[in-house]
């Protein structure tokens, strides 16, 4: 049973390491976004083609204001961090069991 532990506590932590590098992959297009960068750039258009899937939907949802402030990276960066503080930790806790 071991082995199936080992292998939950690696899938928990690899799961983390993606969901941290996408945490700042997000706050990175949000402080990009400030500056009006070249939409031509390879990373601009990189952090663009990572994001937009998980912002889109978050922007049809969250209602926009009437200053213009896109509220979808903060929401987005909420999400990251329940998922790791619920899903990586259950998961973390269960391998723990396991062994």
């Amino acid at each position: 049973m071991f082995i199936a532990g080992n292998f939950l506590d690696a899938v928990a932590r690899v799961l983390d390491i993606a969901l941290t590098a996408y945490y700042w992959i997000i706050i990175v297009r949000a402080l990009v976004s400030w500056v009006n960068p070249d939409p031509r750039n390879p990373l601009v258009q990189f952090l663009q083609r990572a994001t937009e899937p998980v912002l889109a939907p978050i922007r049809r949802w969250l209602p926009t204001w009437r200053w213009g402030i896109d509220f979808s990276p903060l929401v987005a960066i909420l999400a990251v961090i329940f998922v790791q503080q619920f899903l990586v930790r259950s998961i973390g806790e269960l391998a723990w069991r396991m062994r």
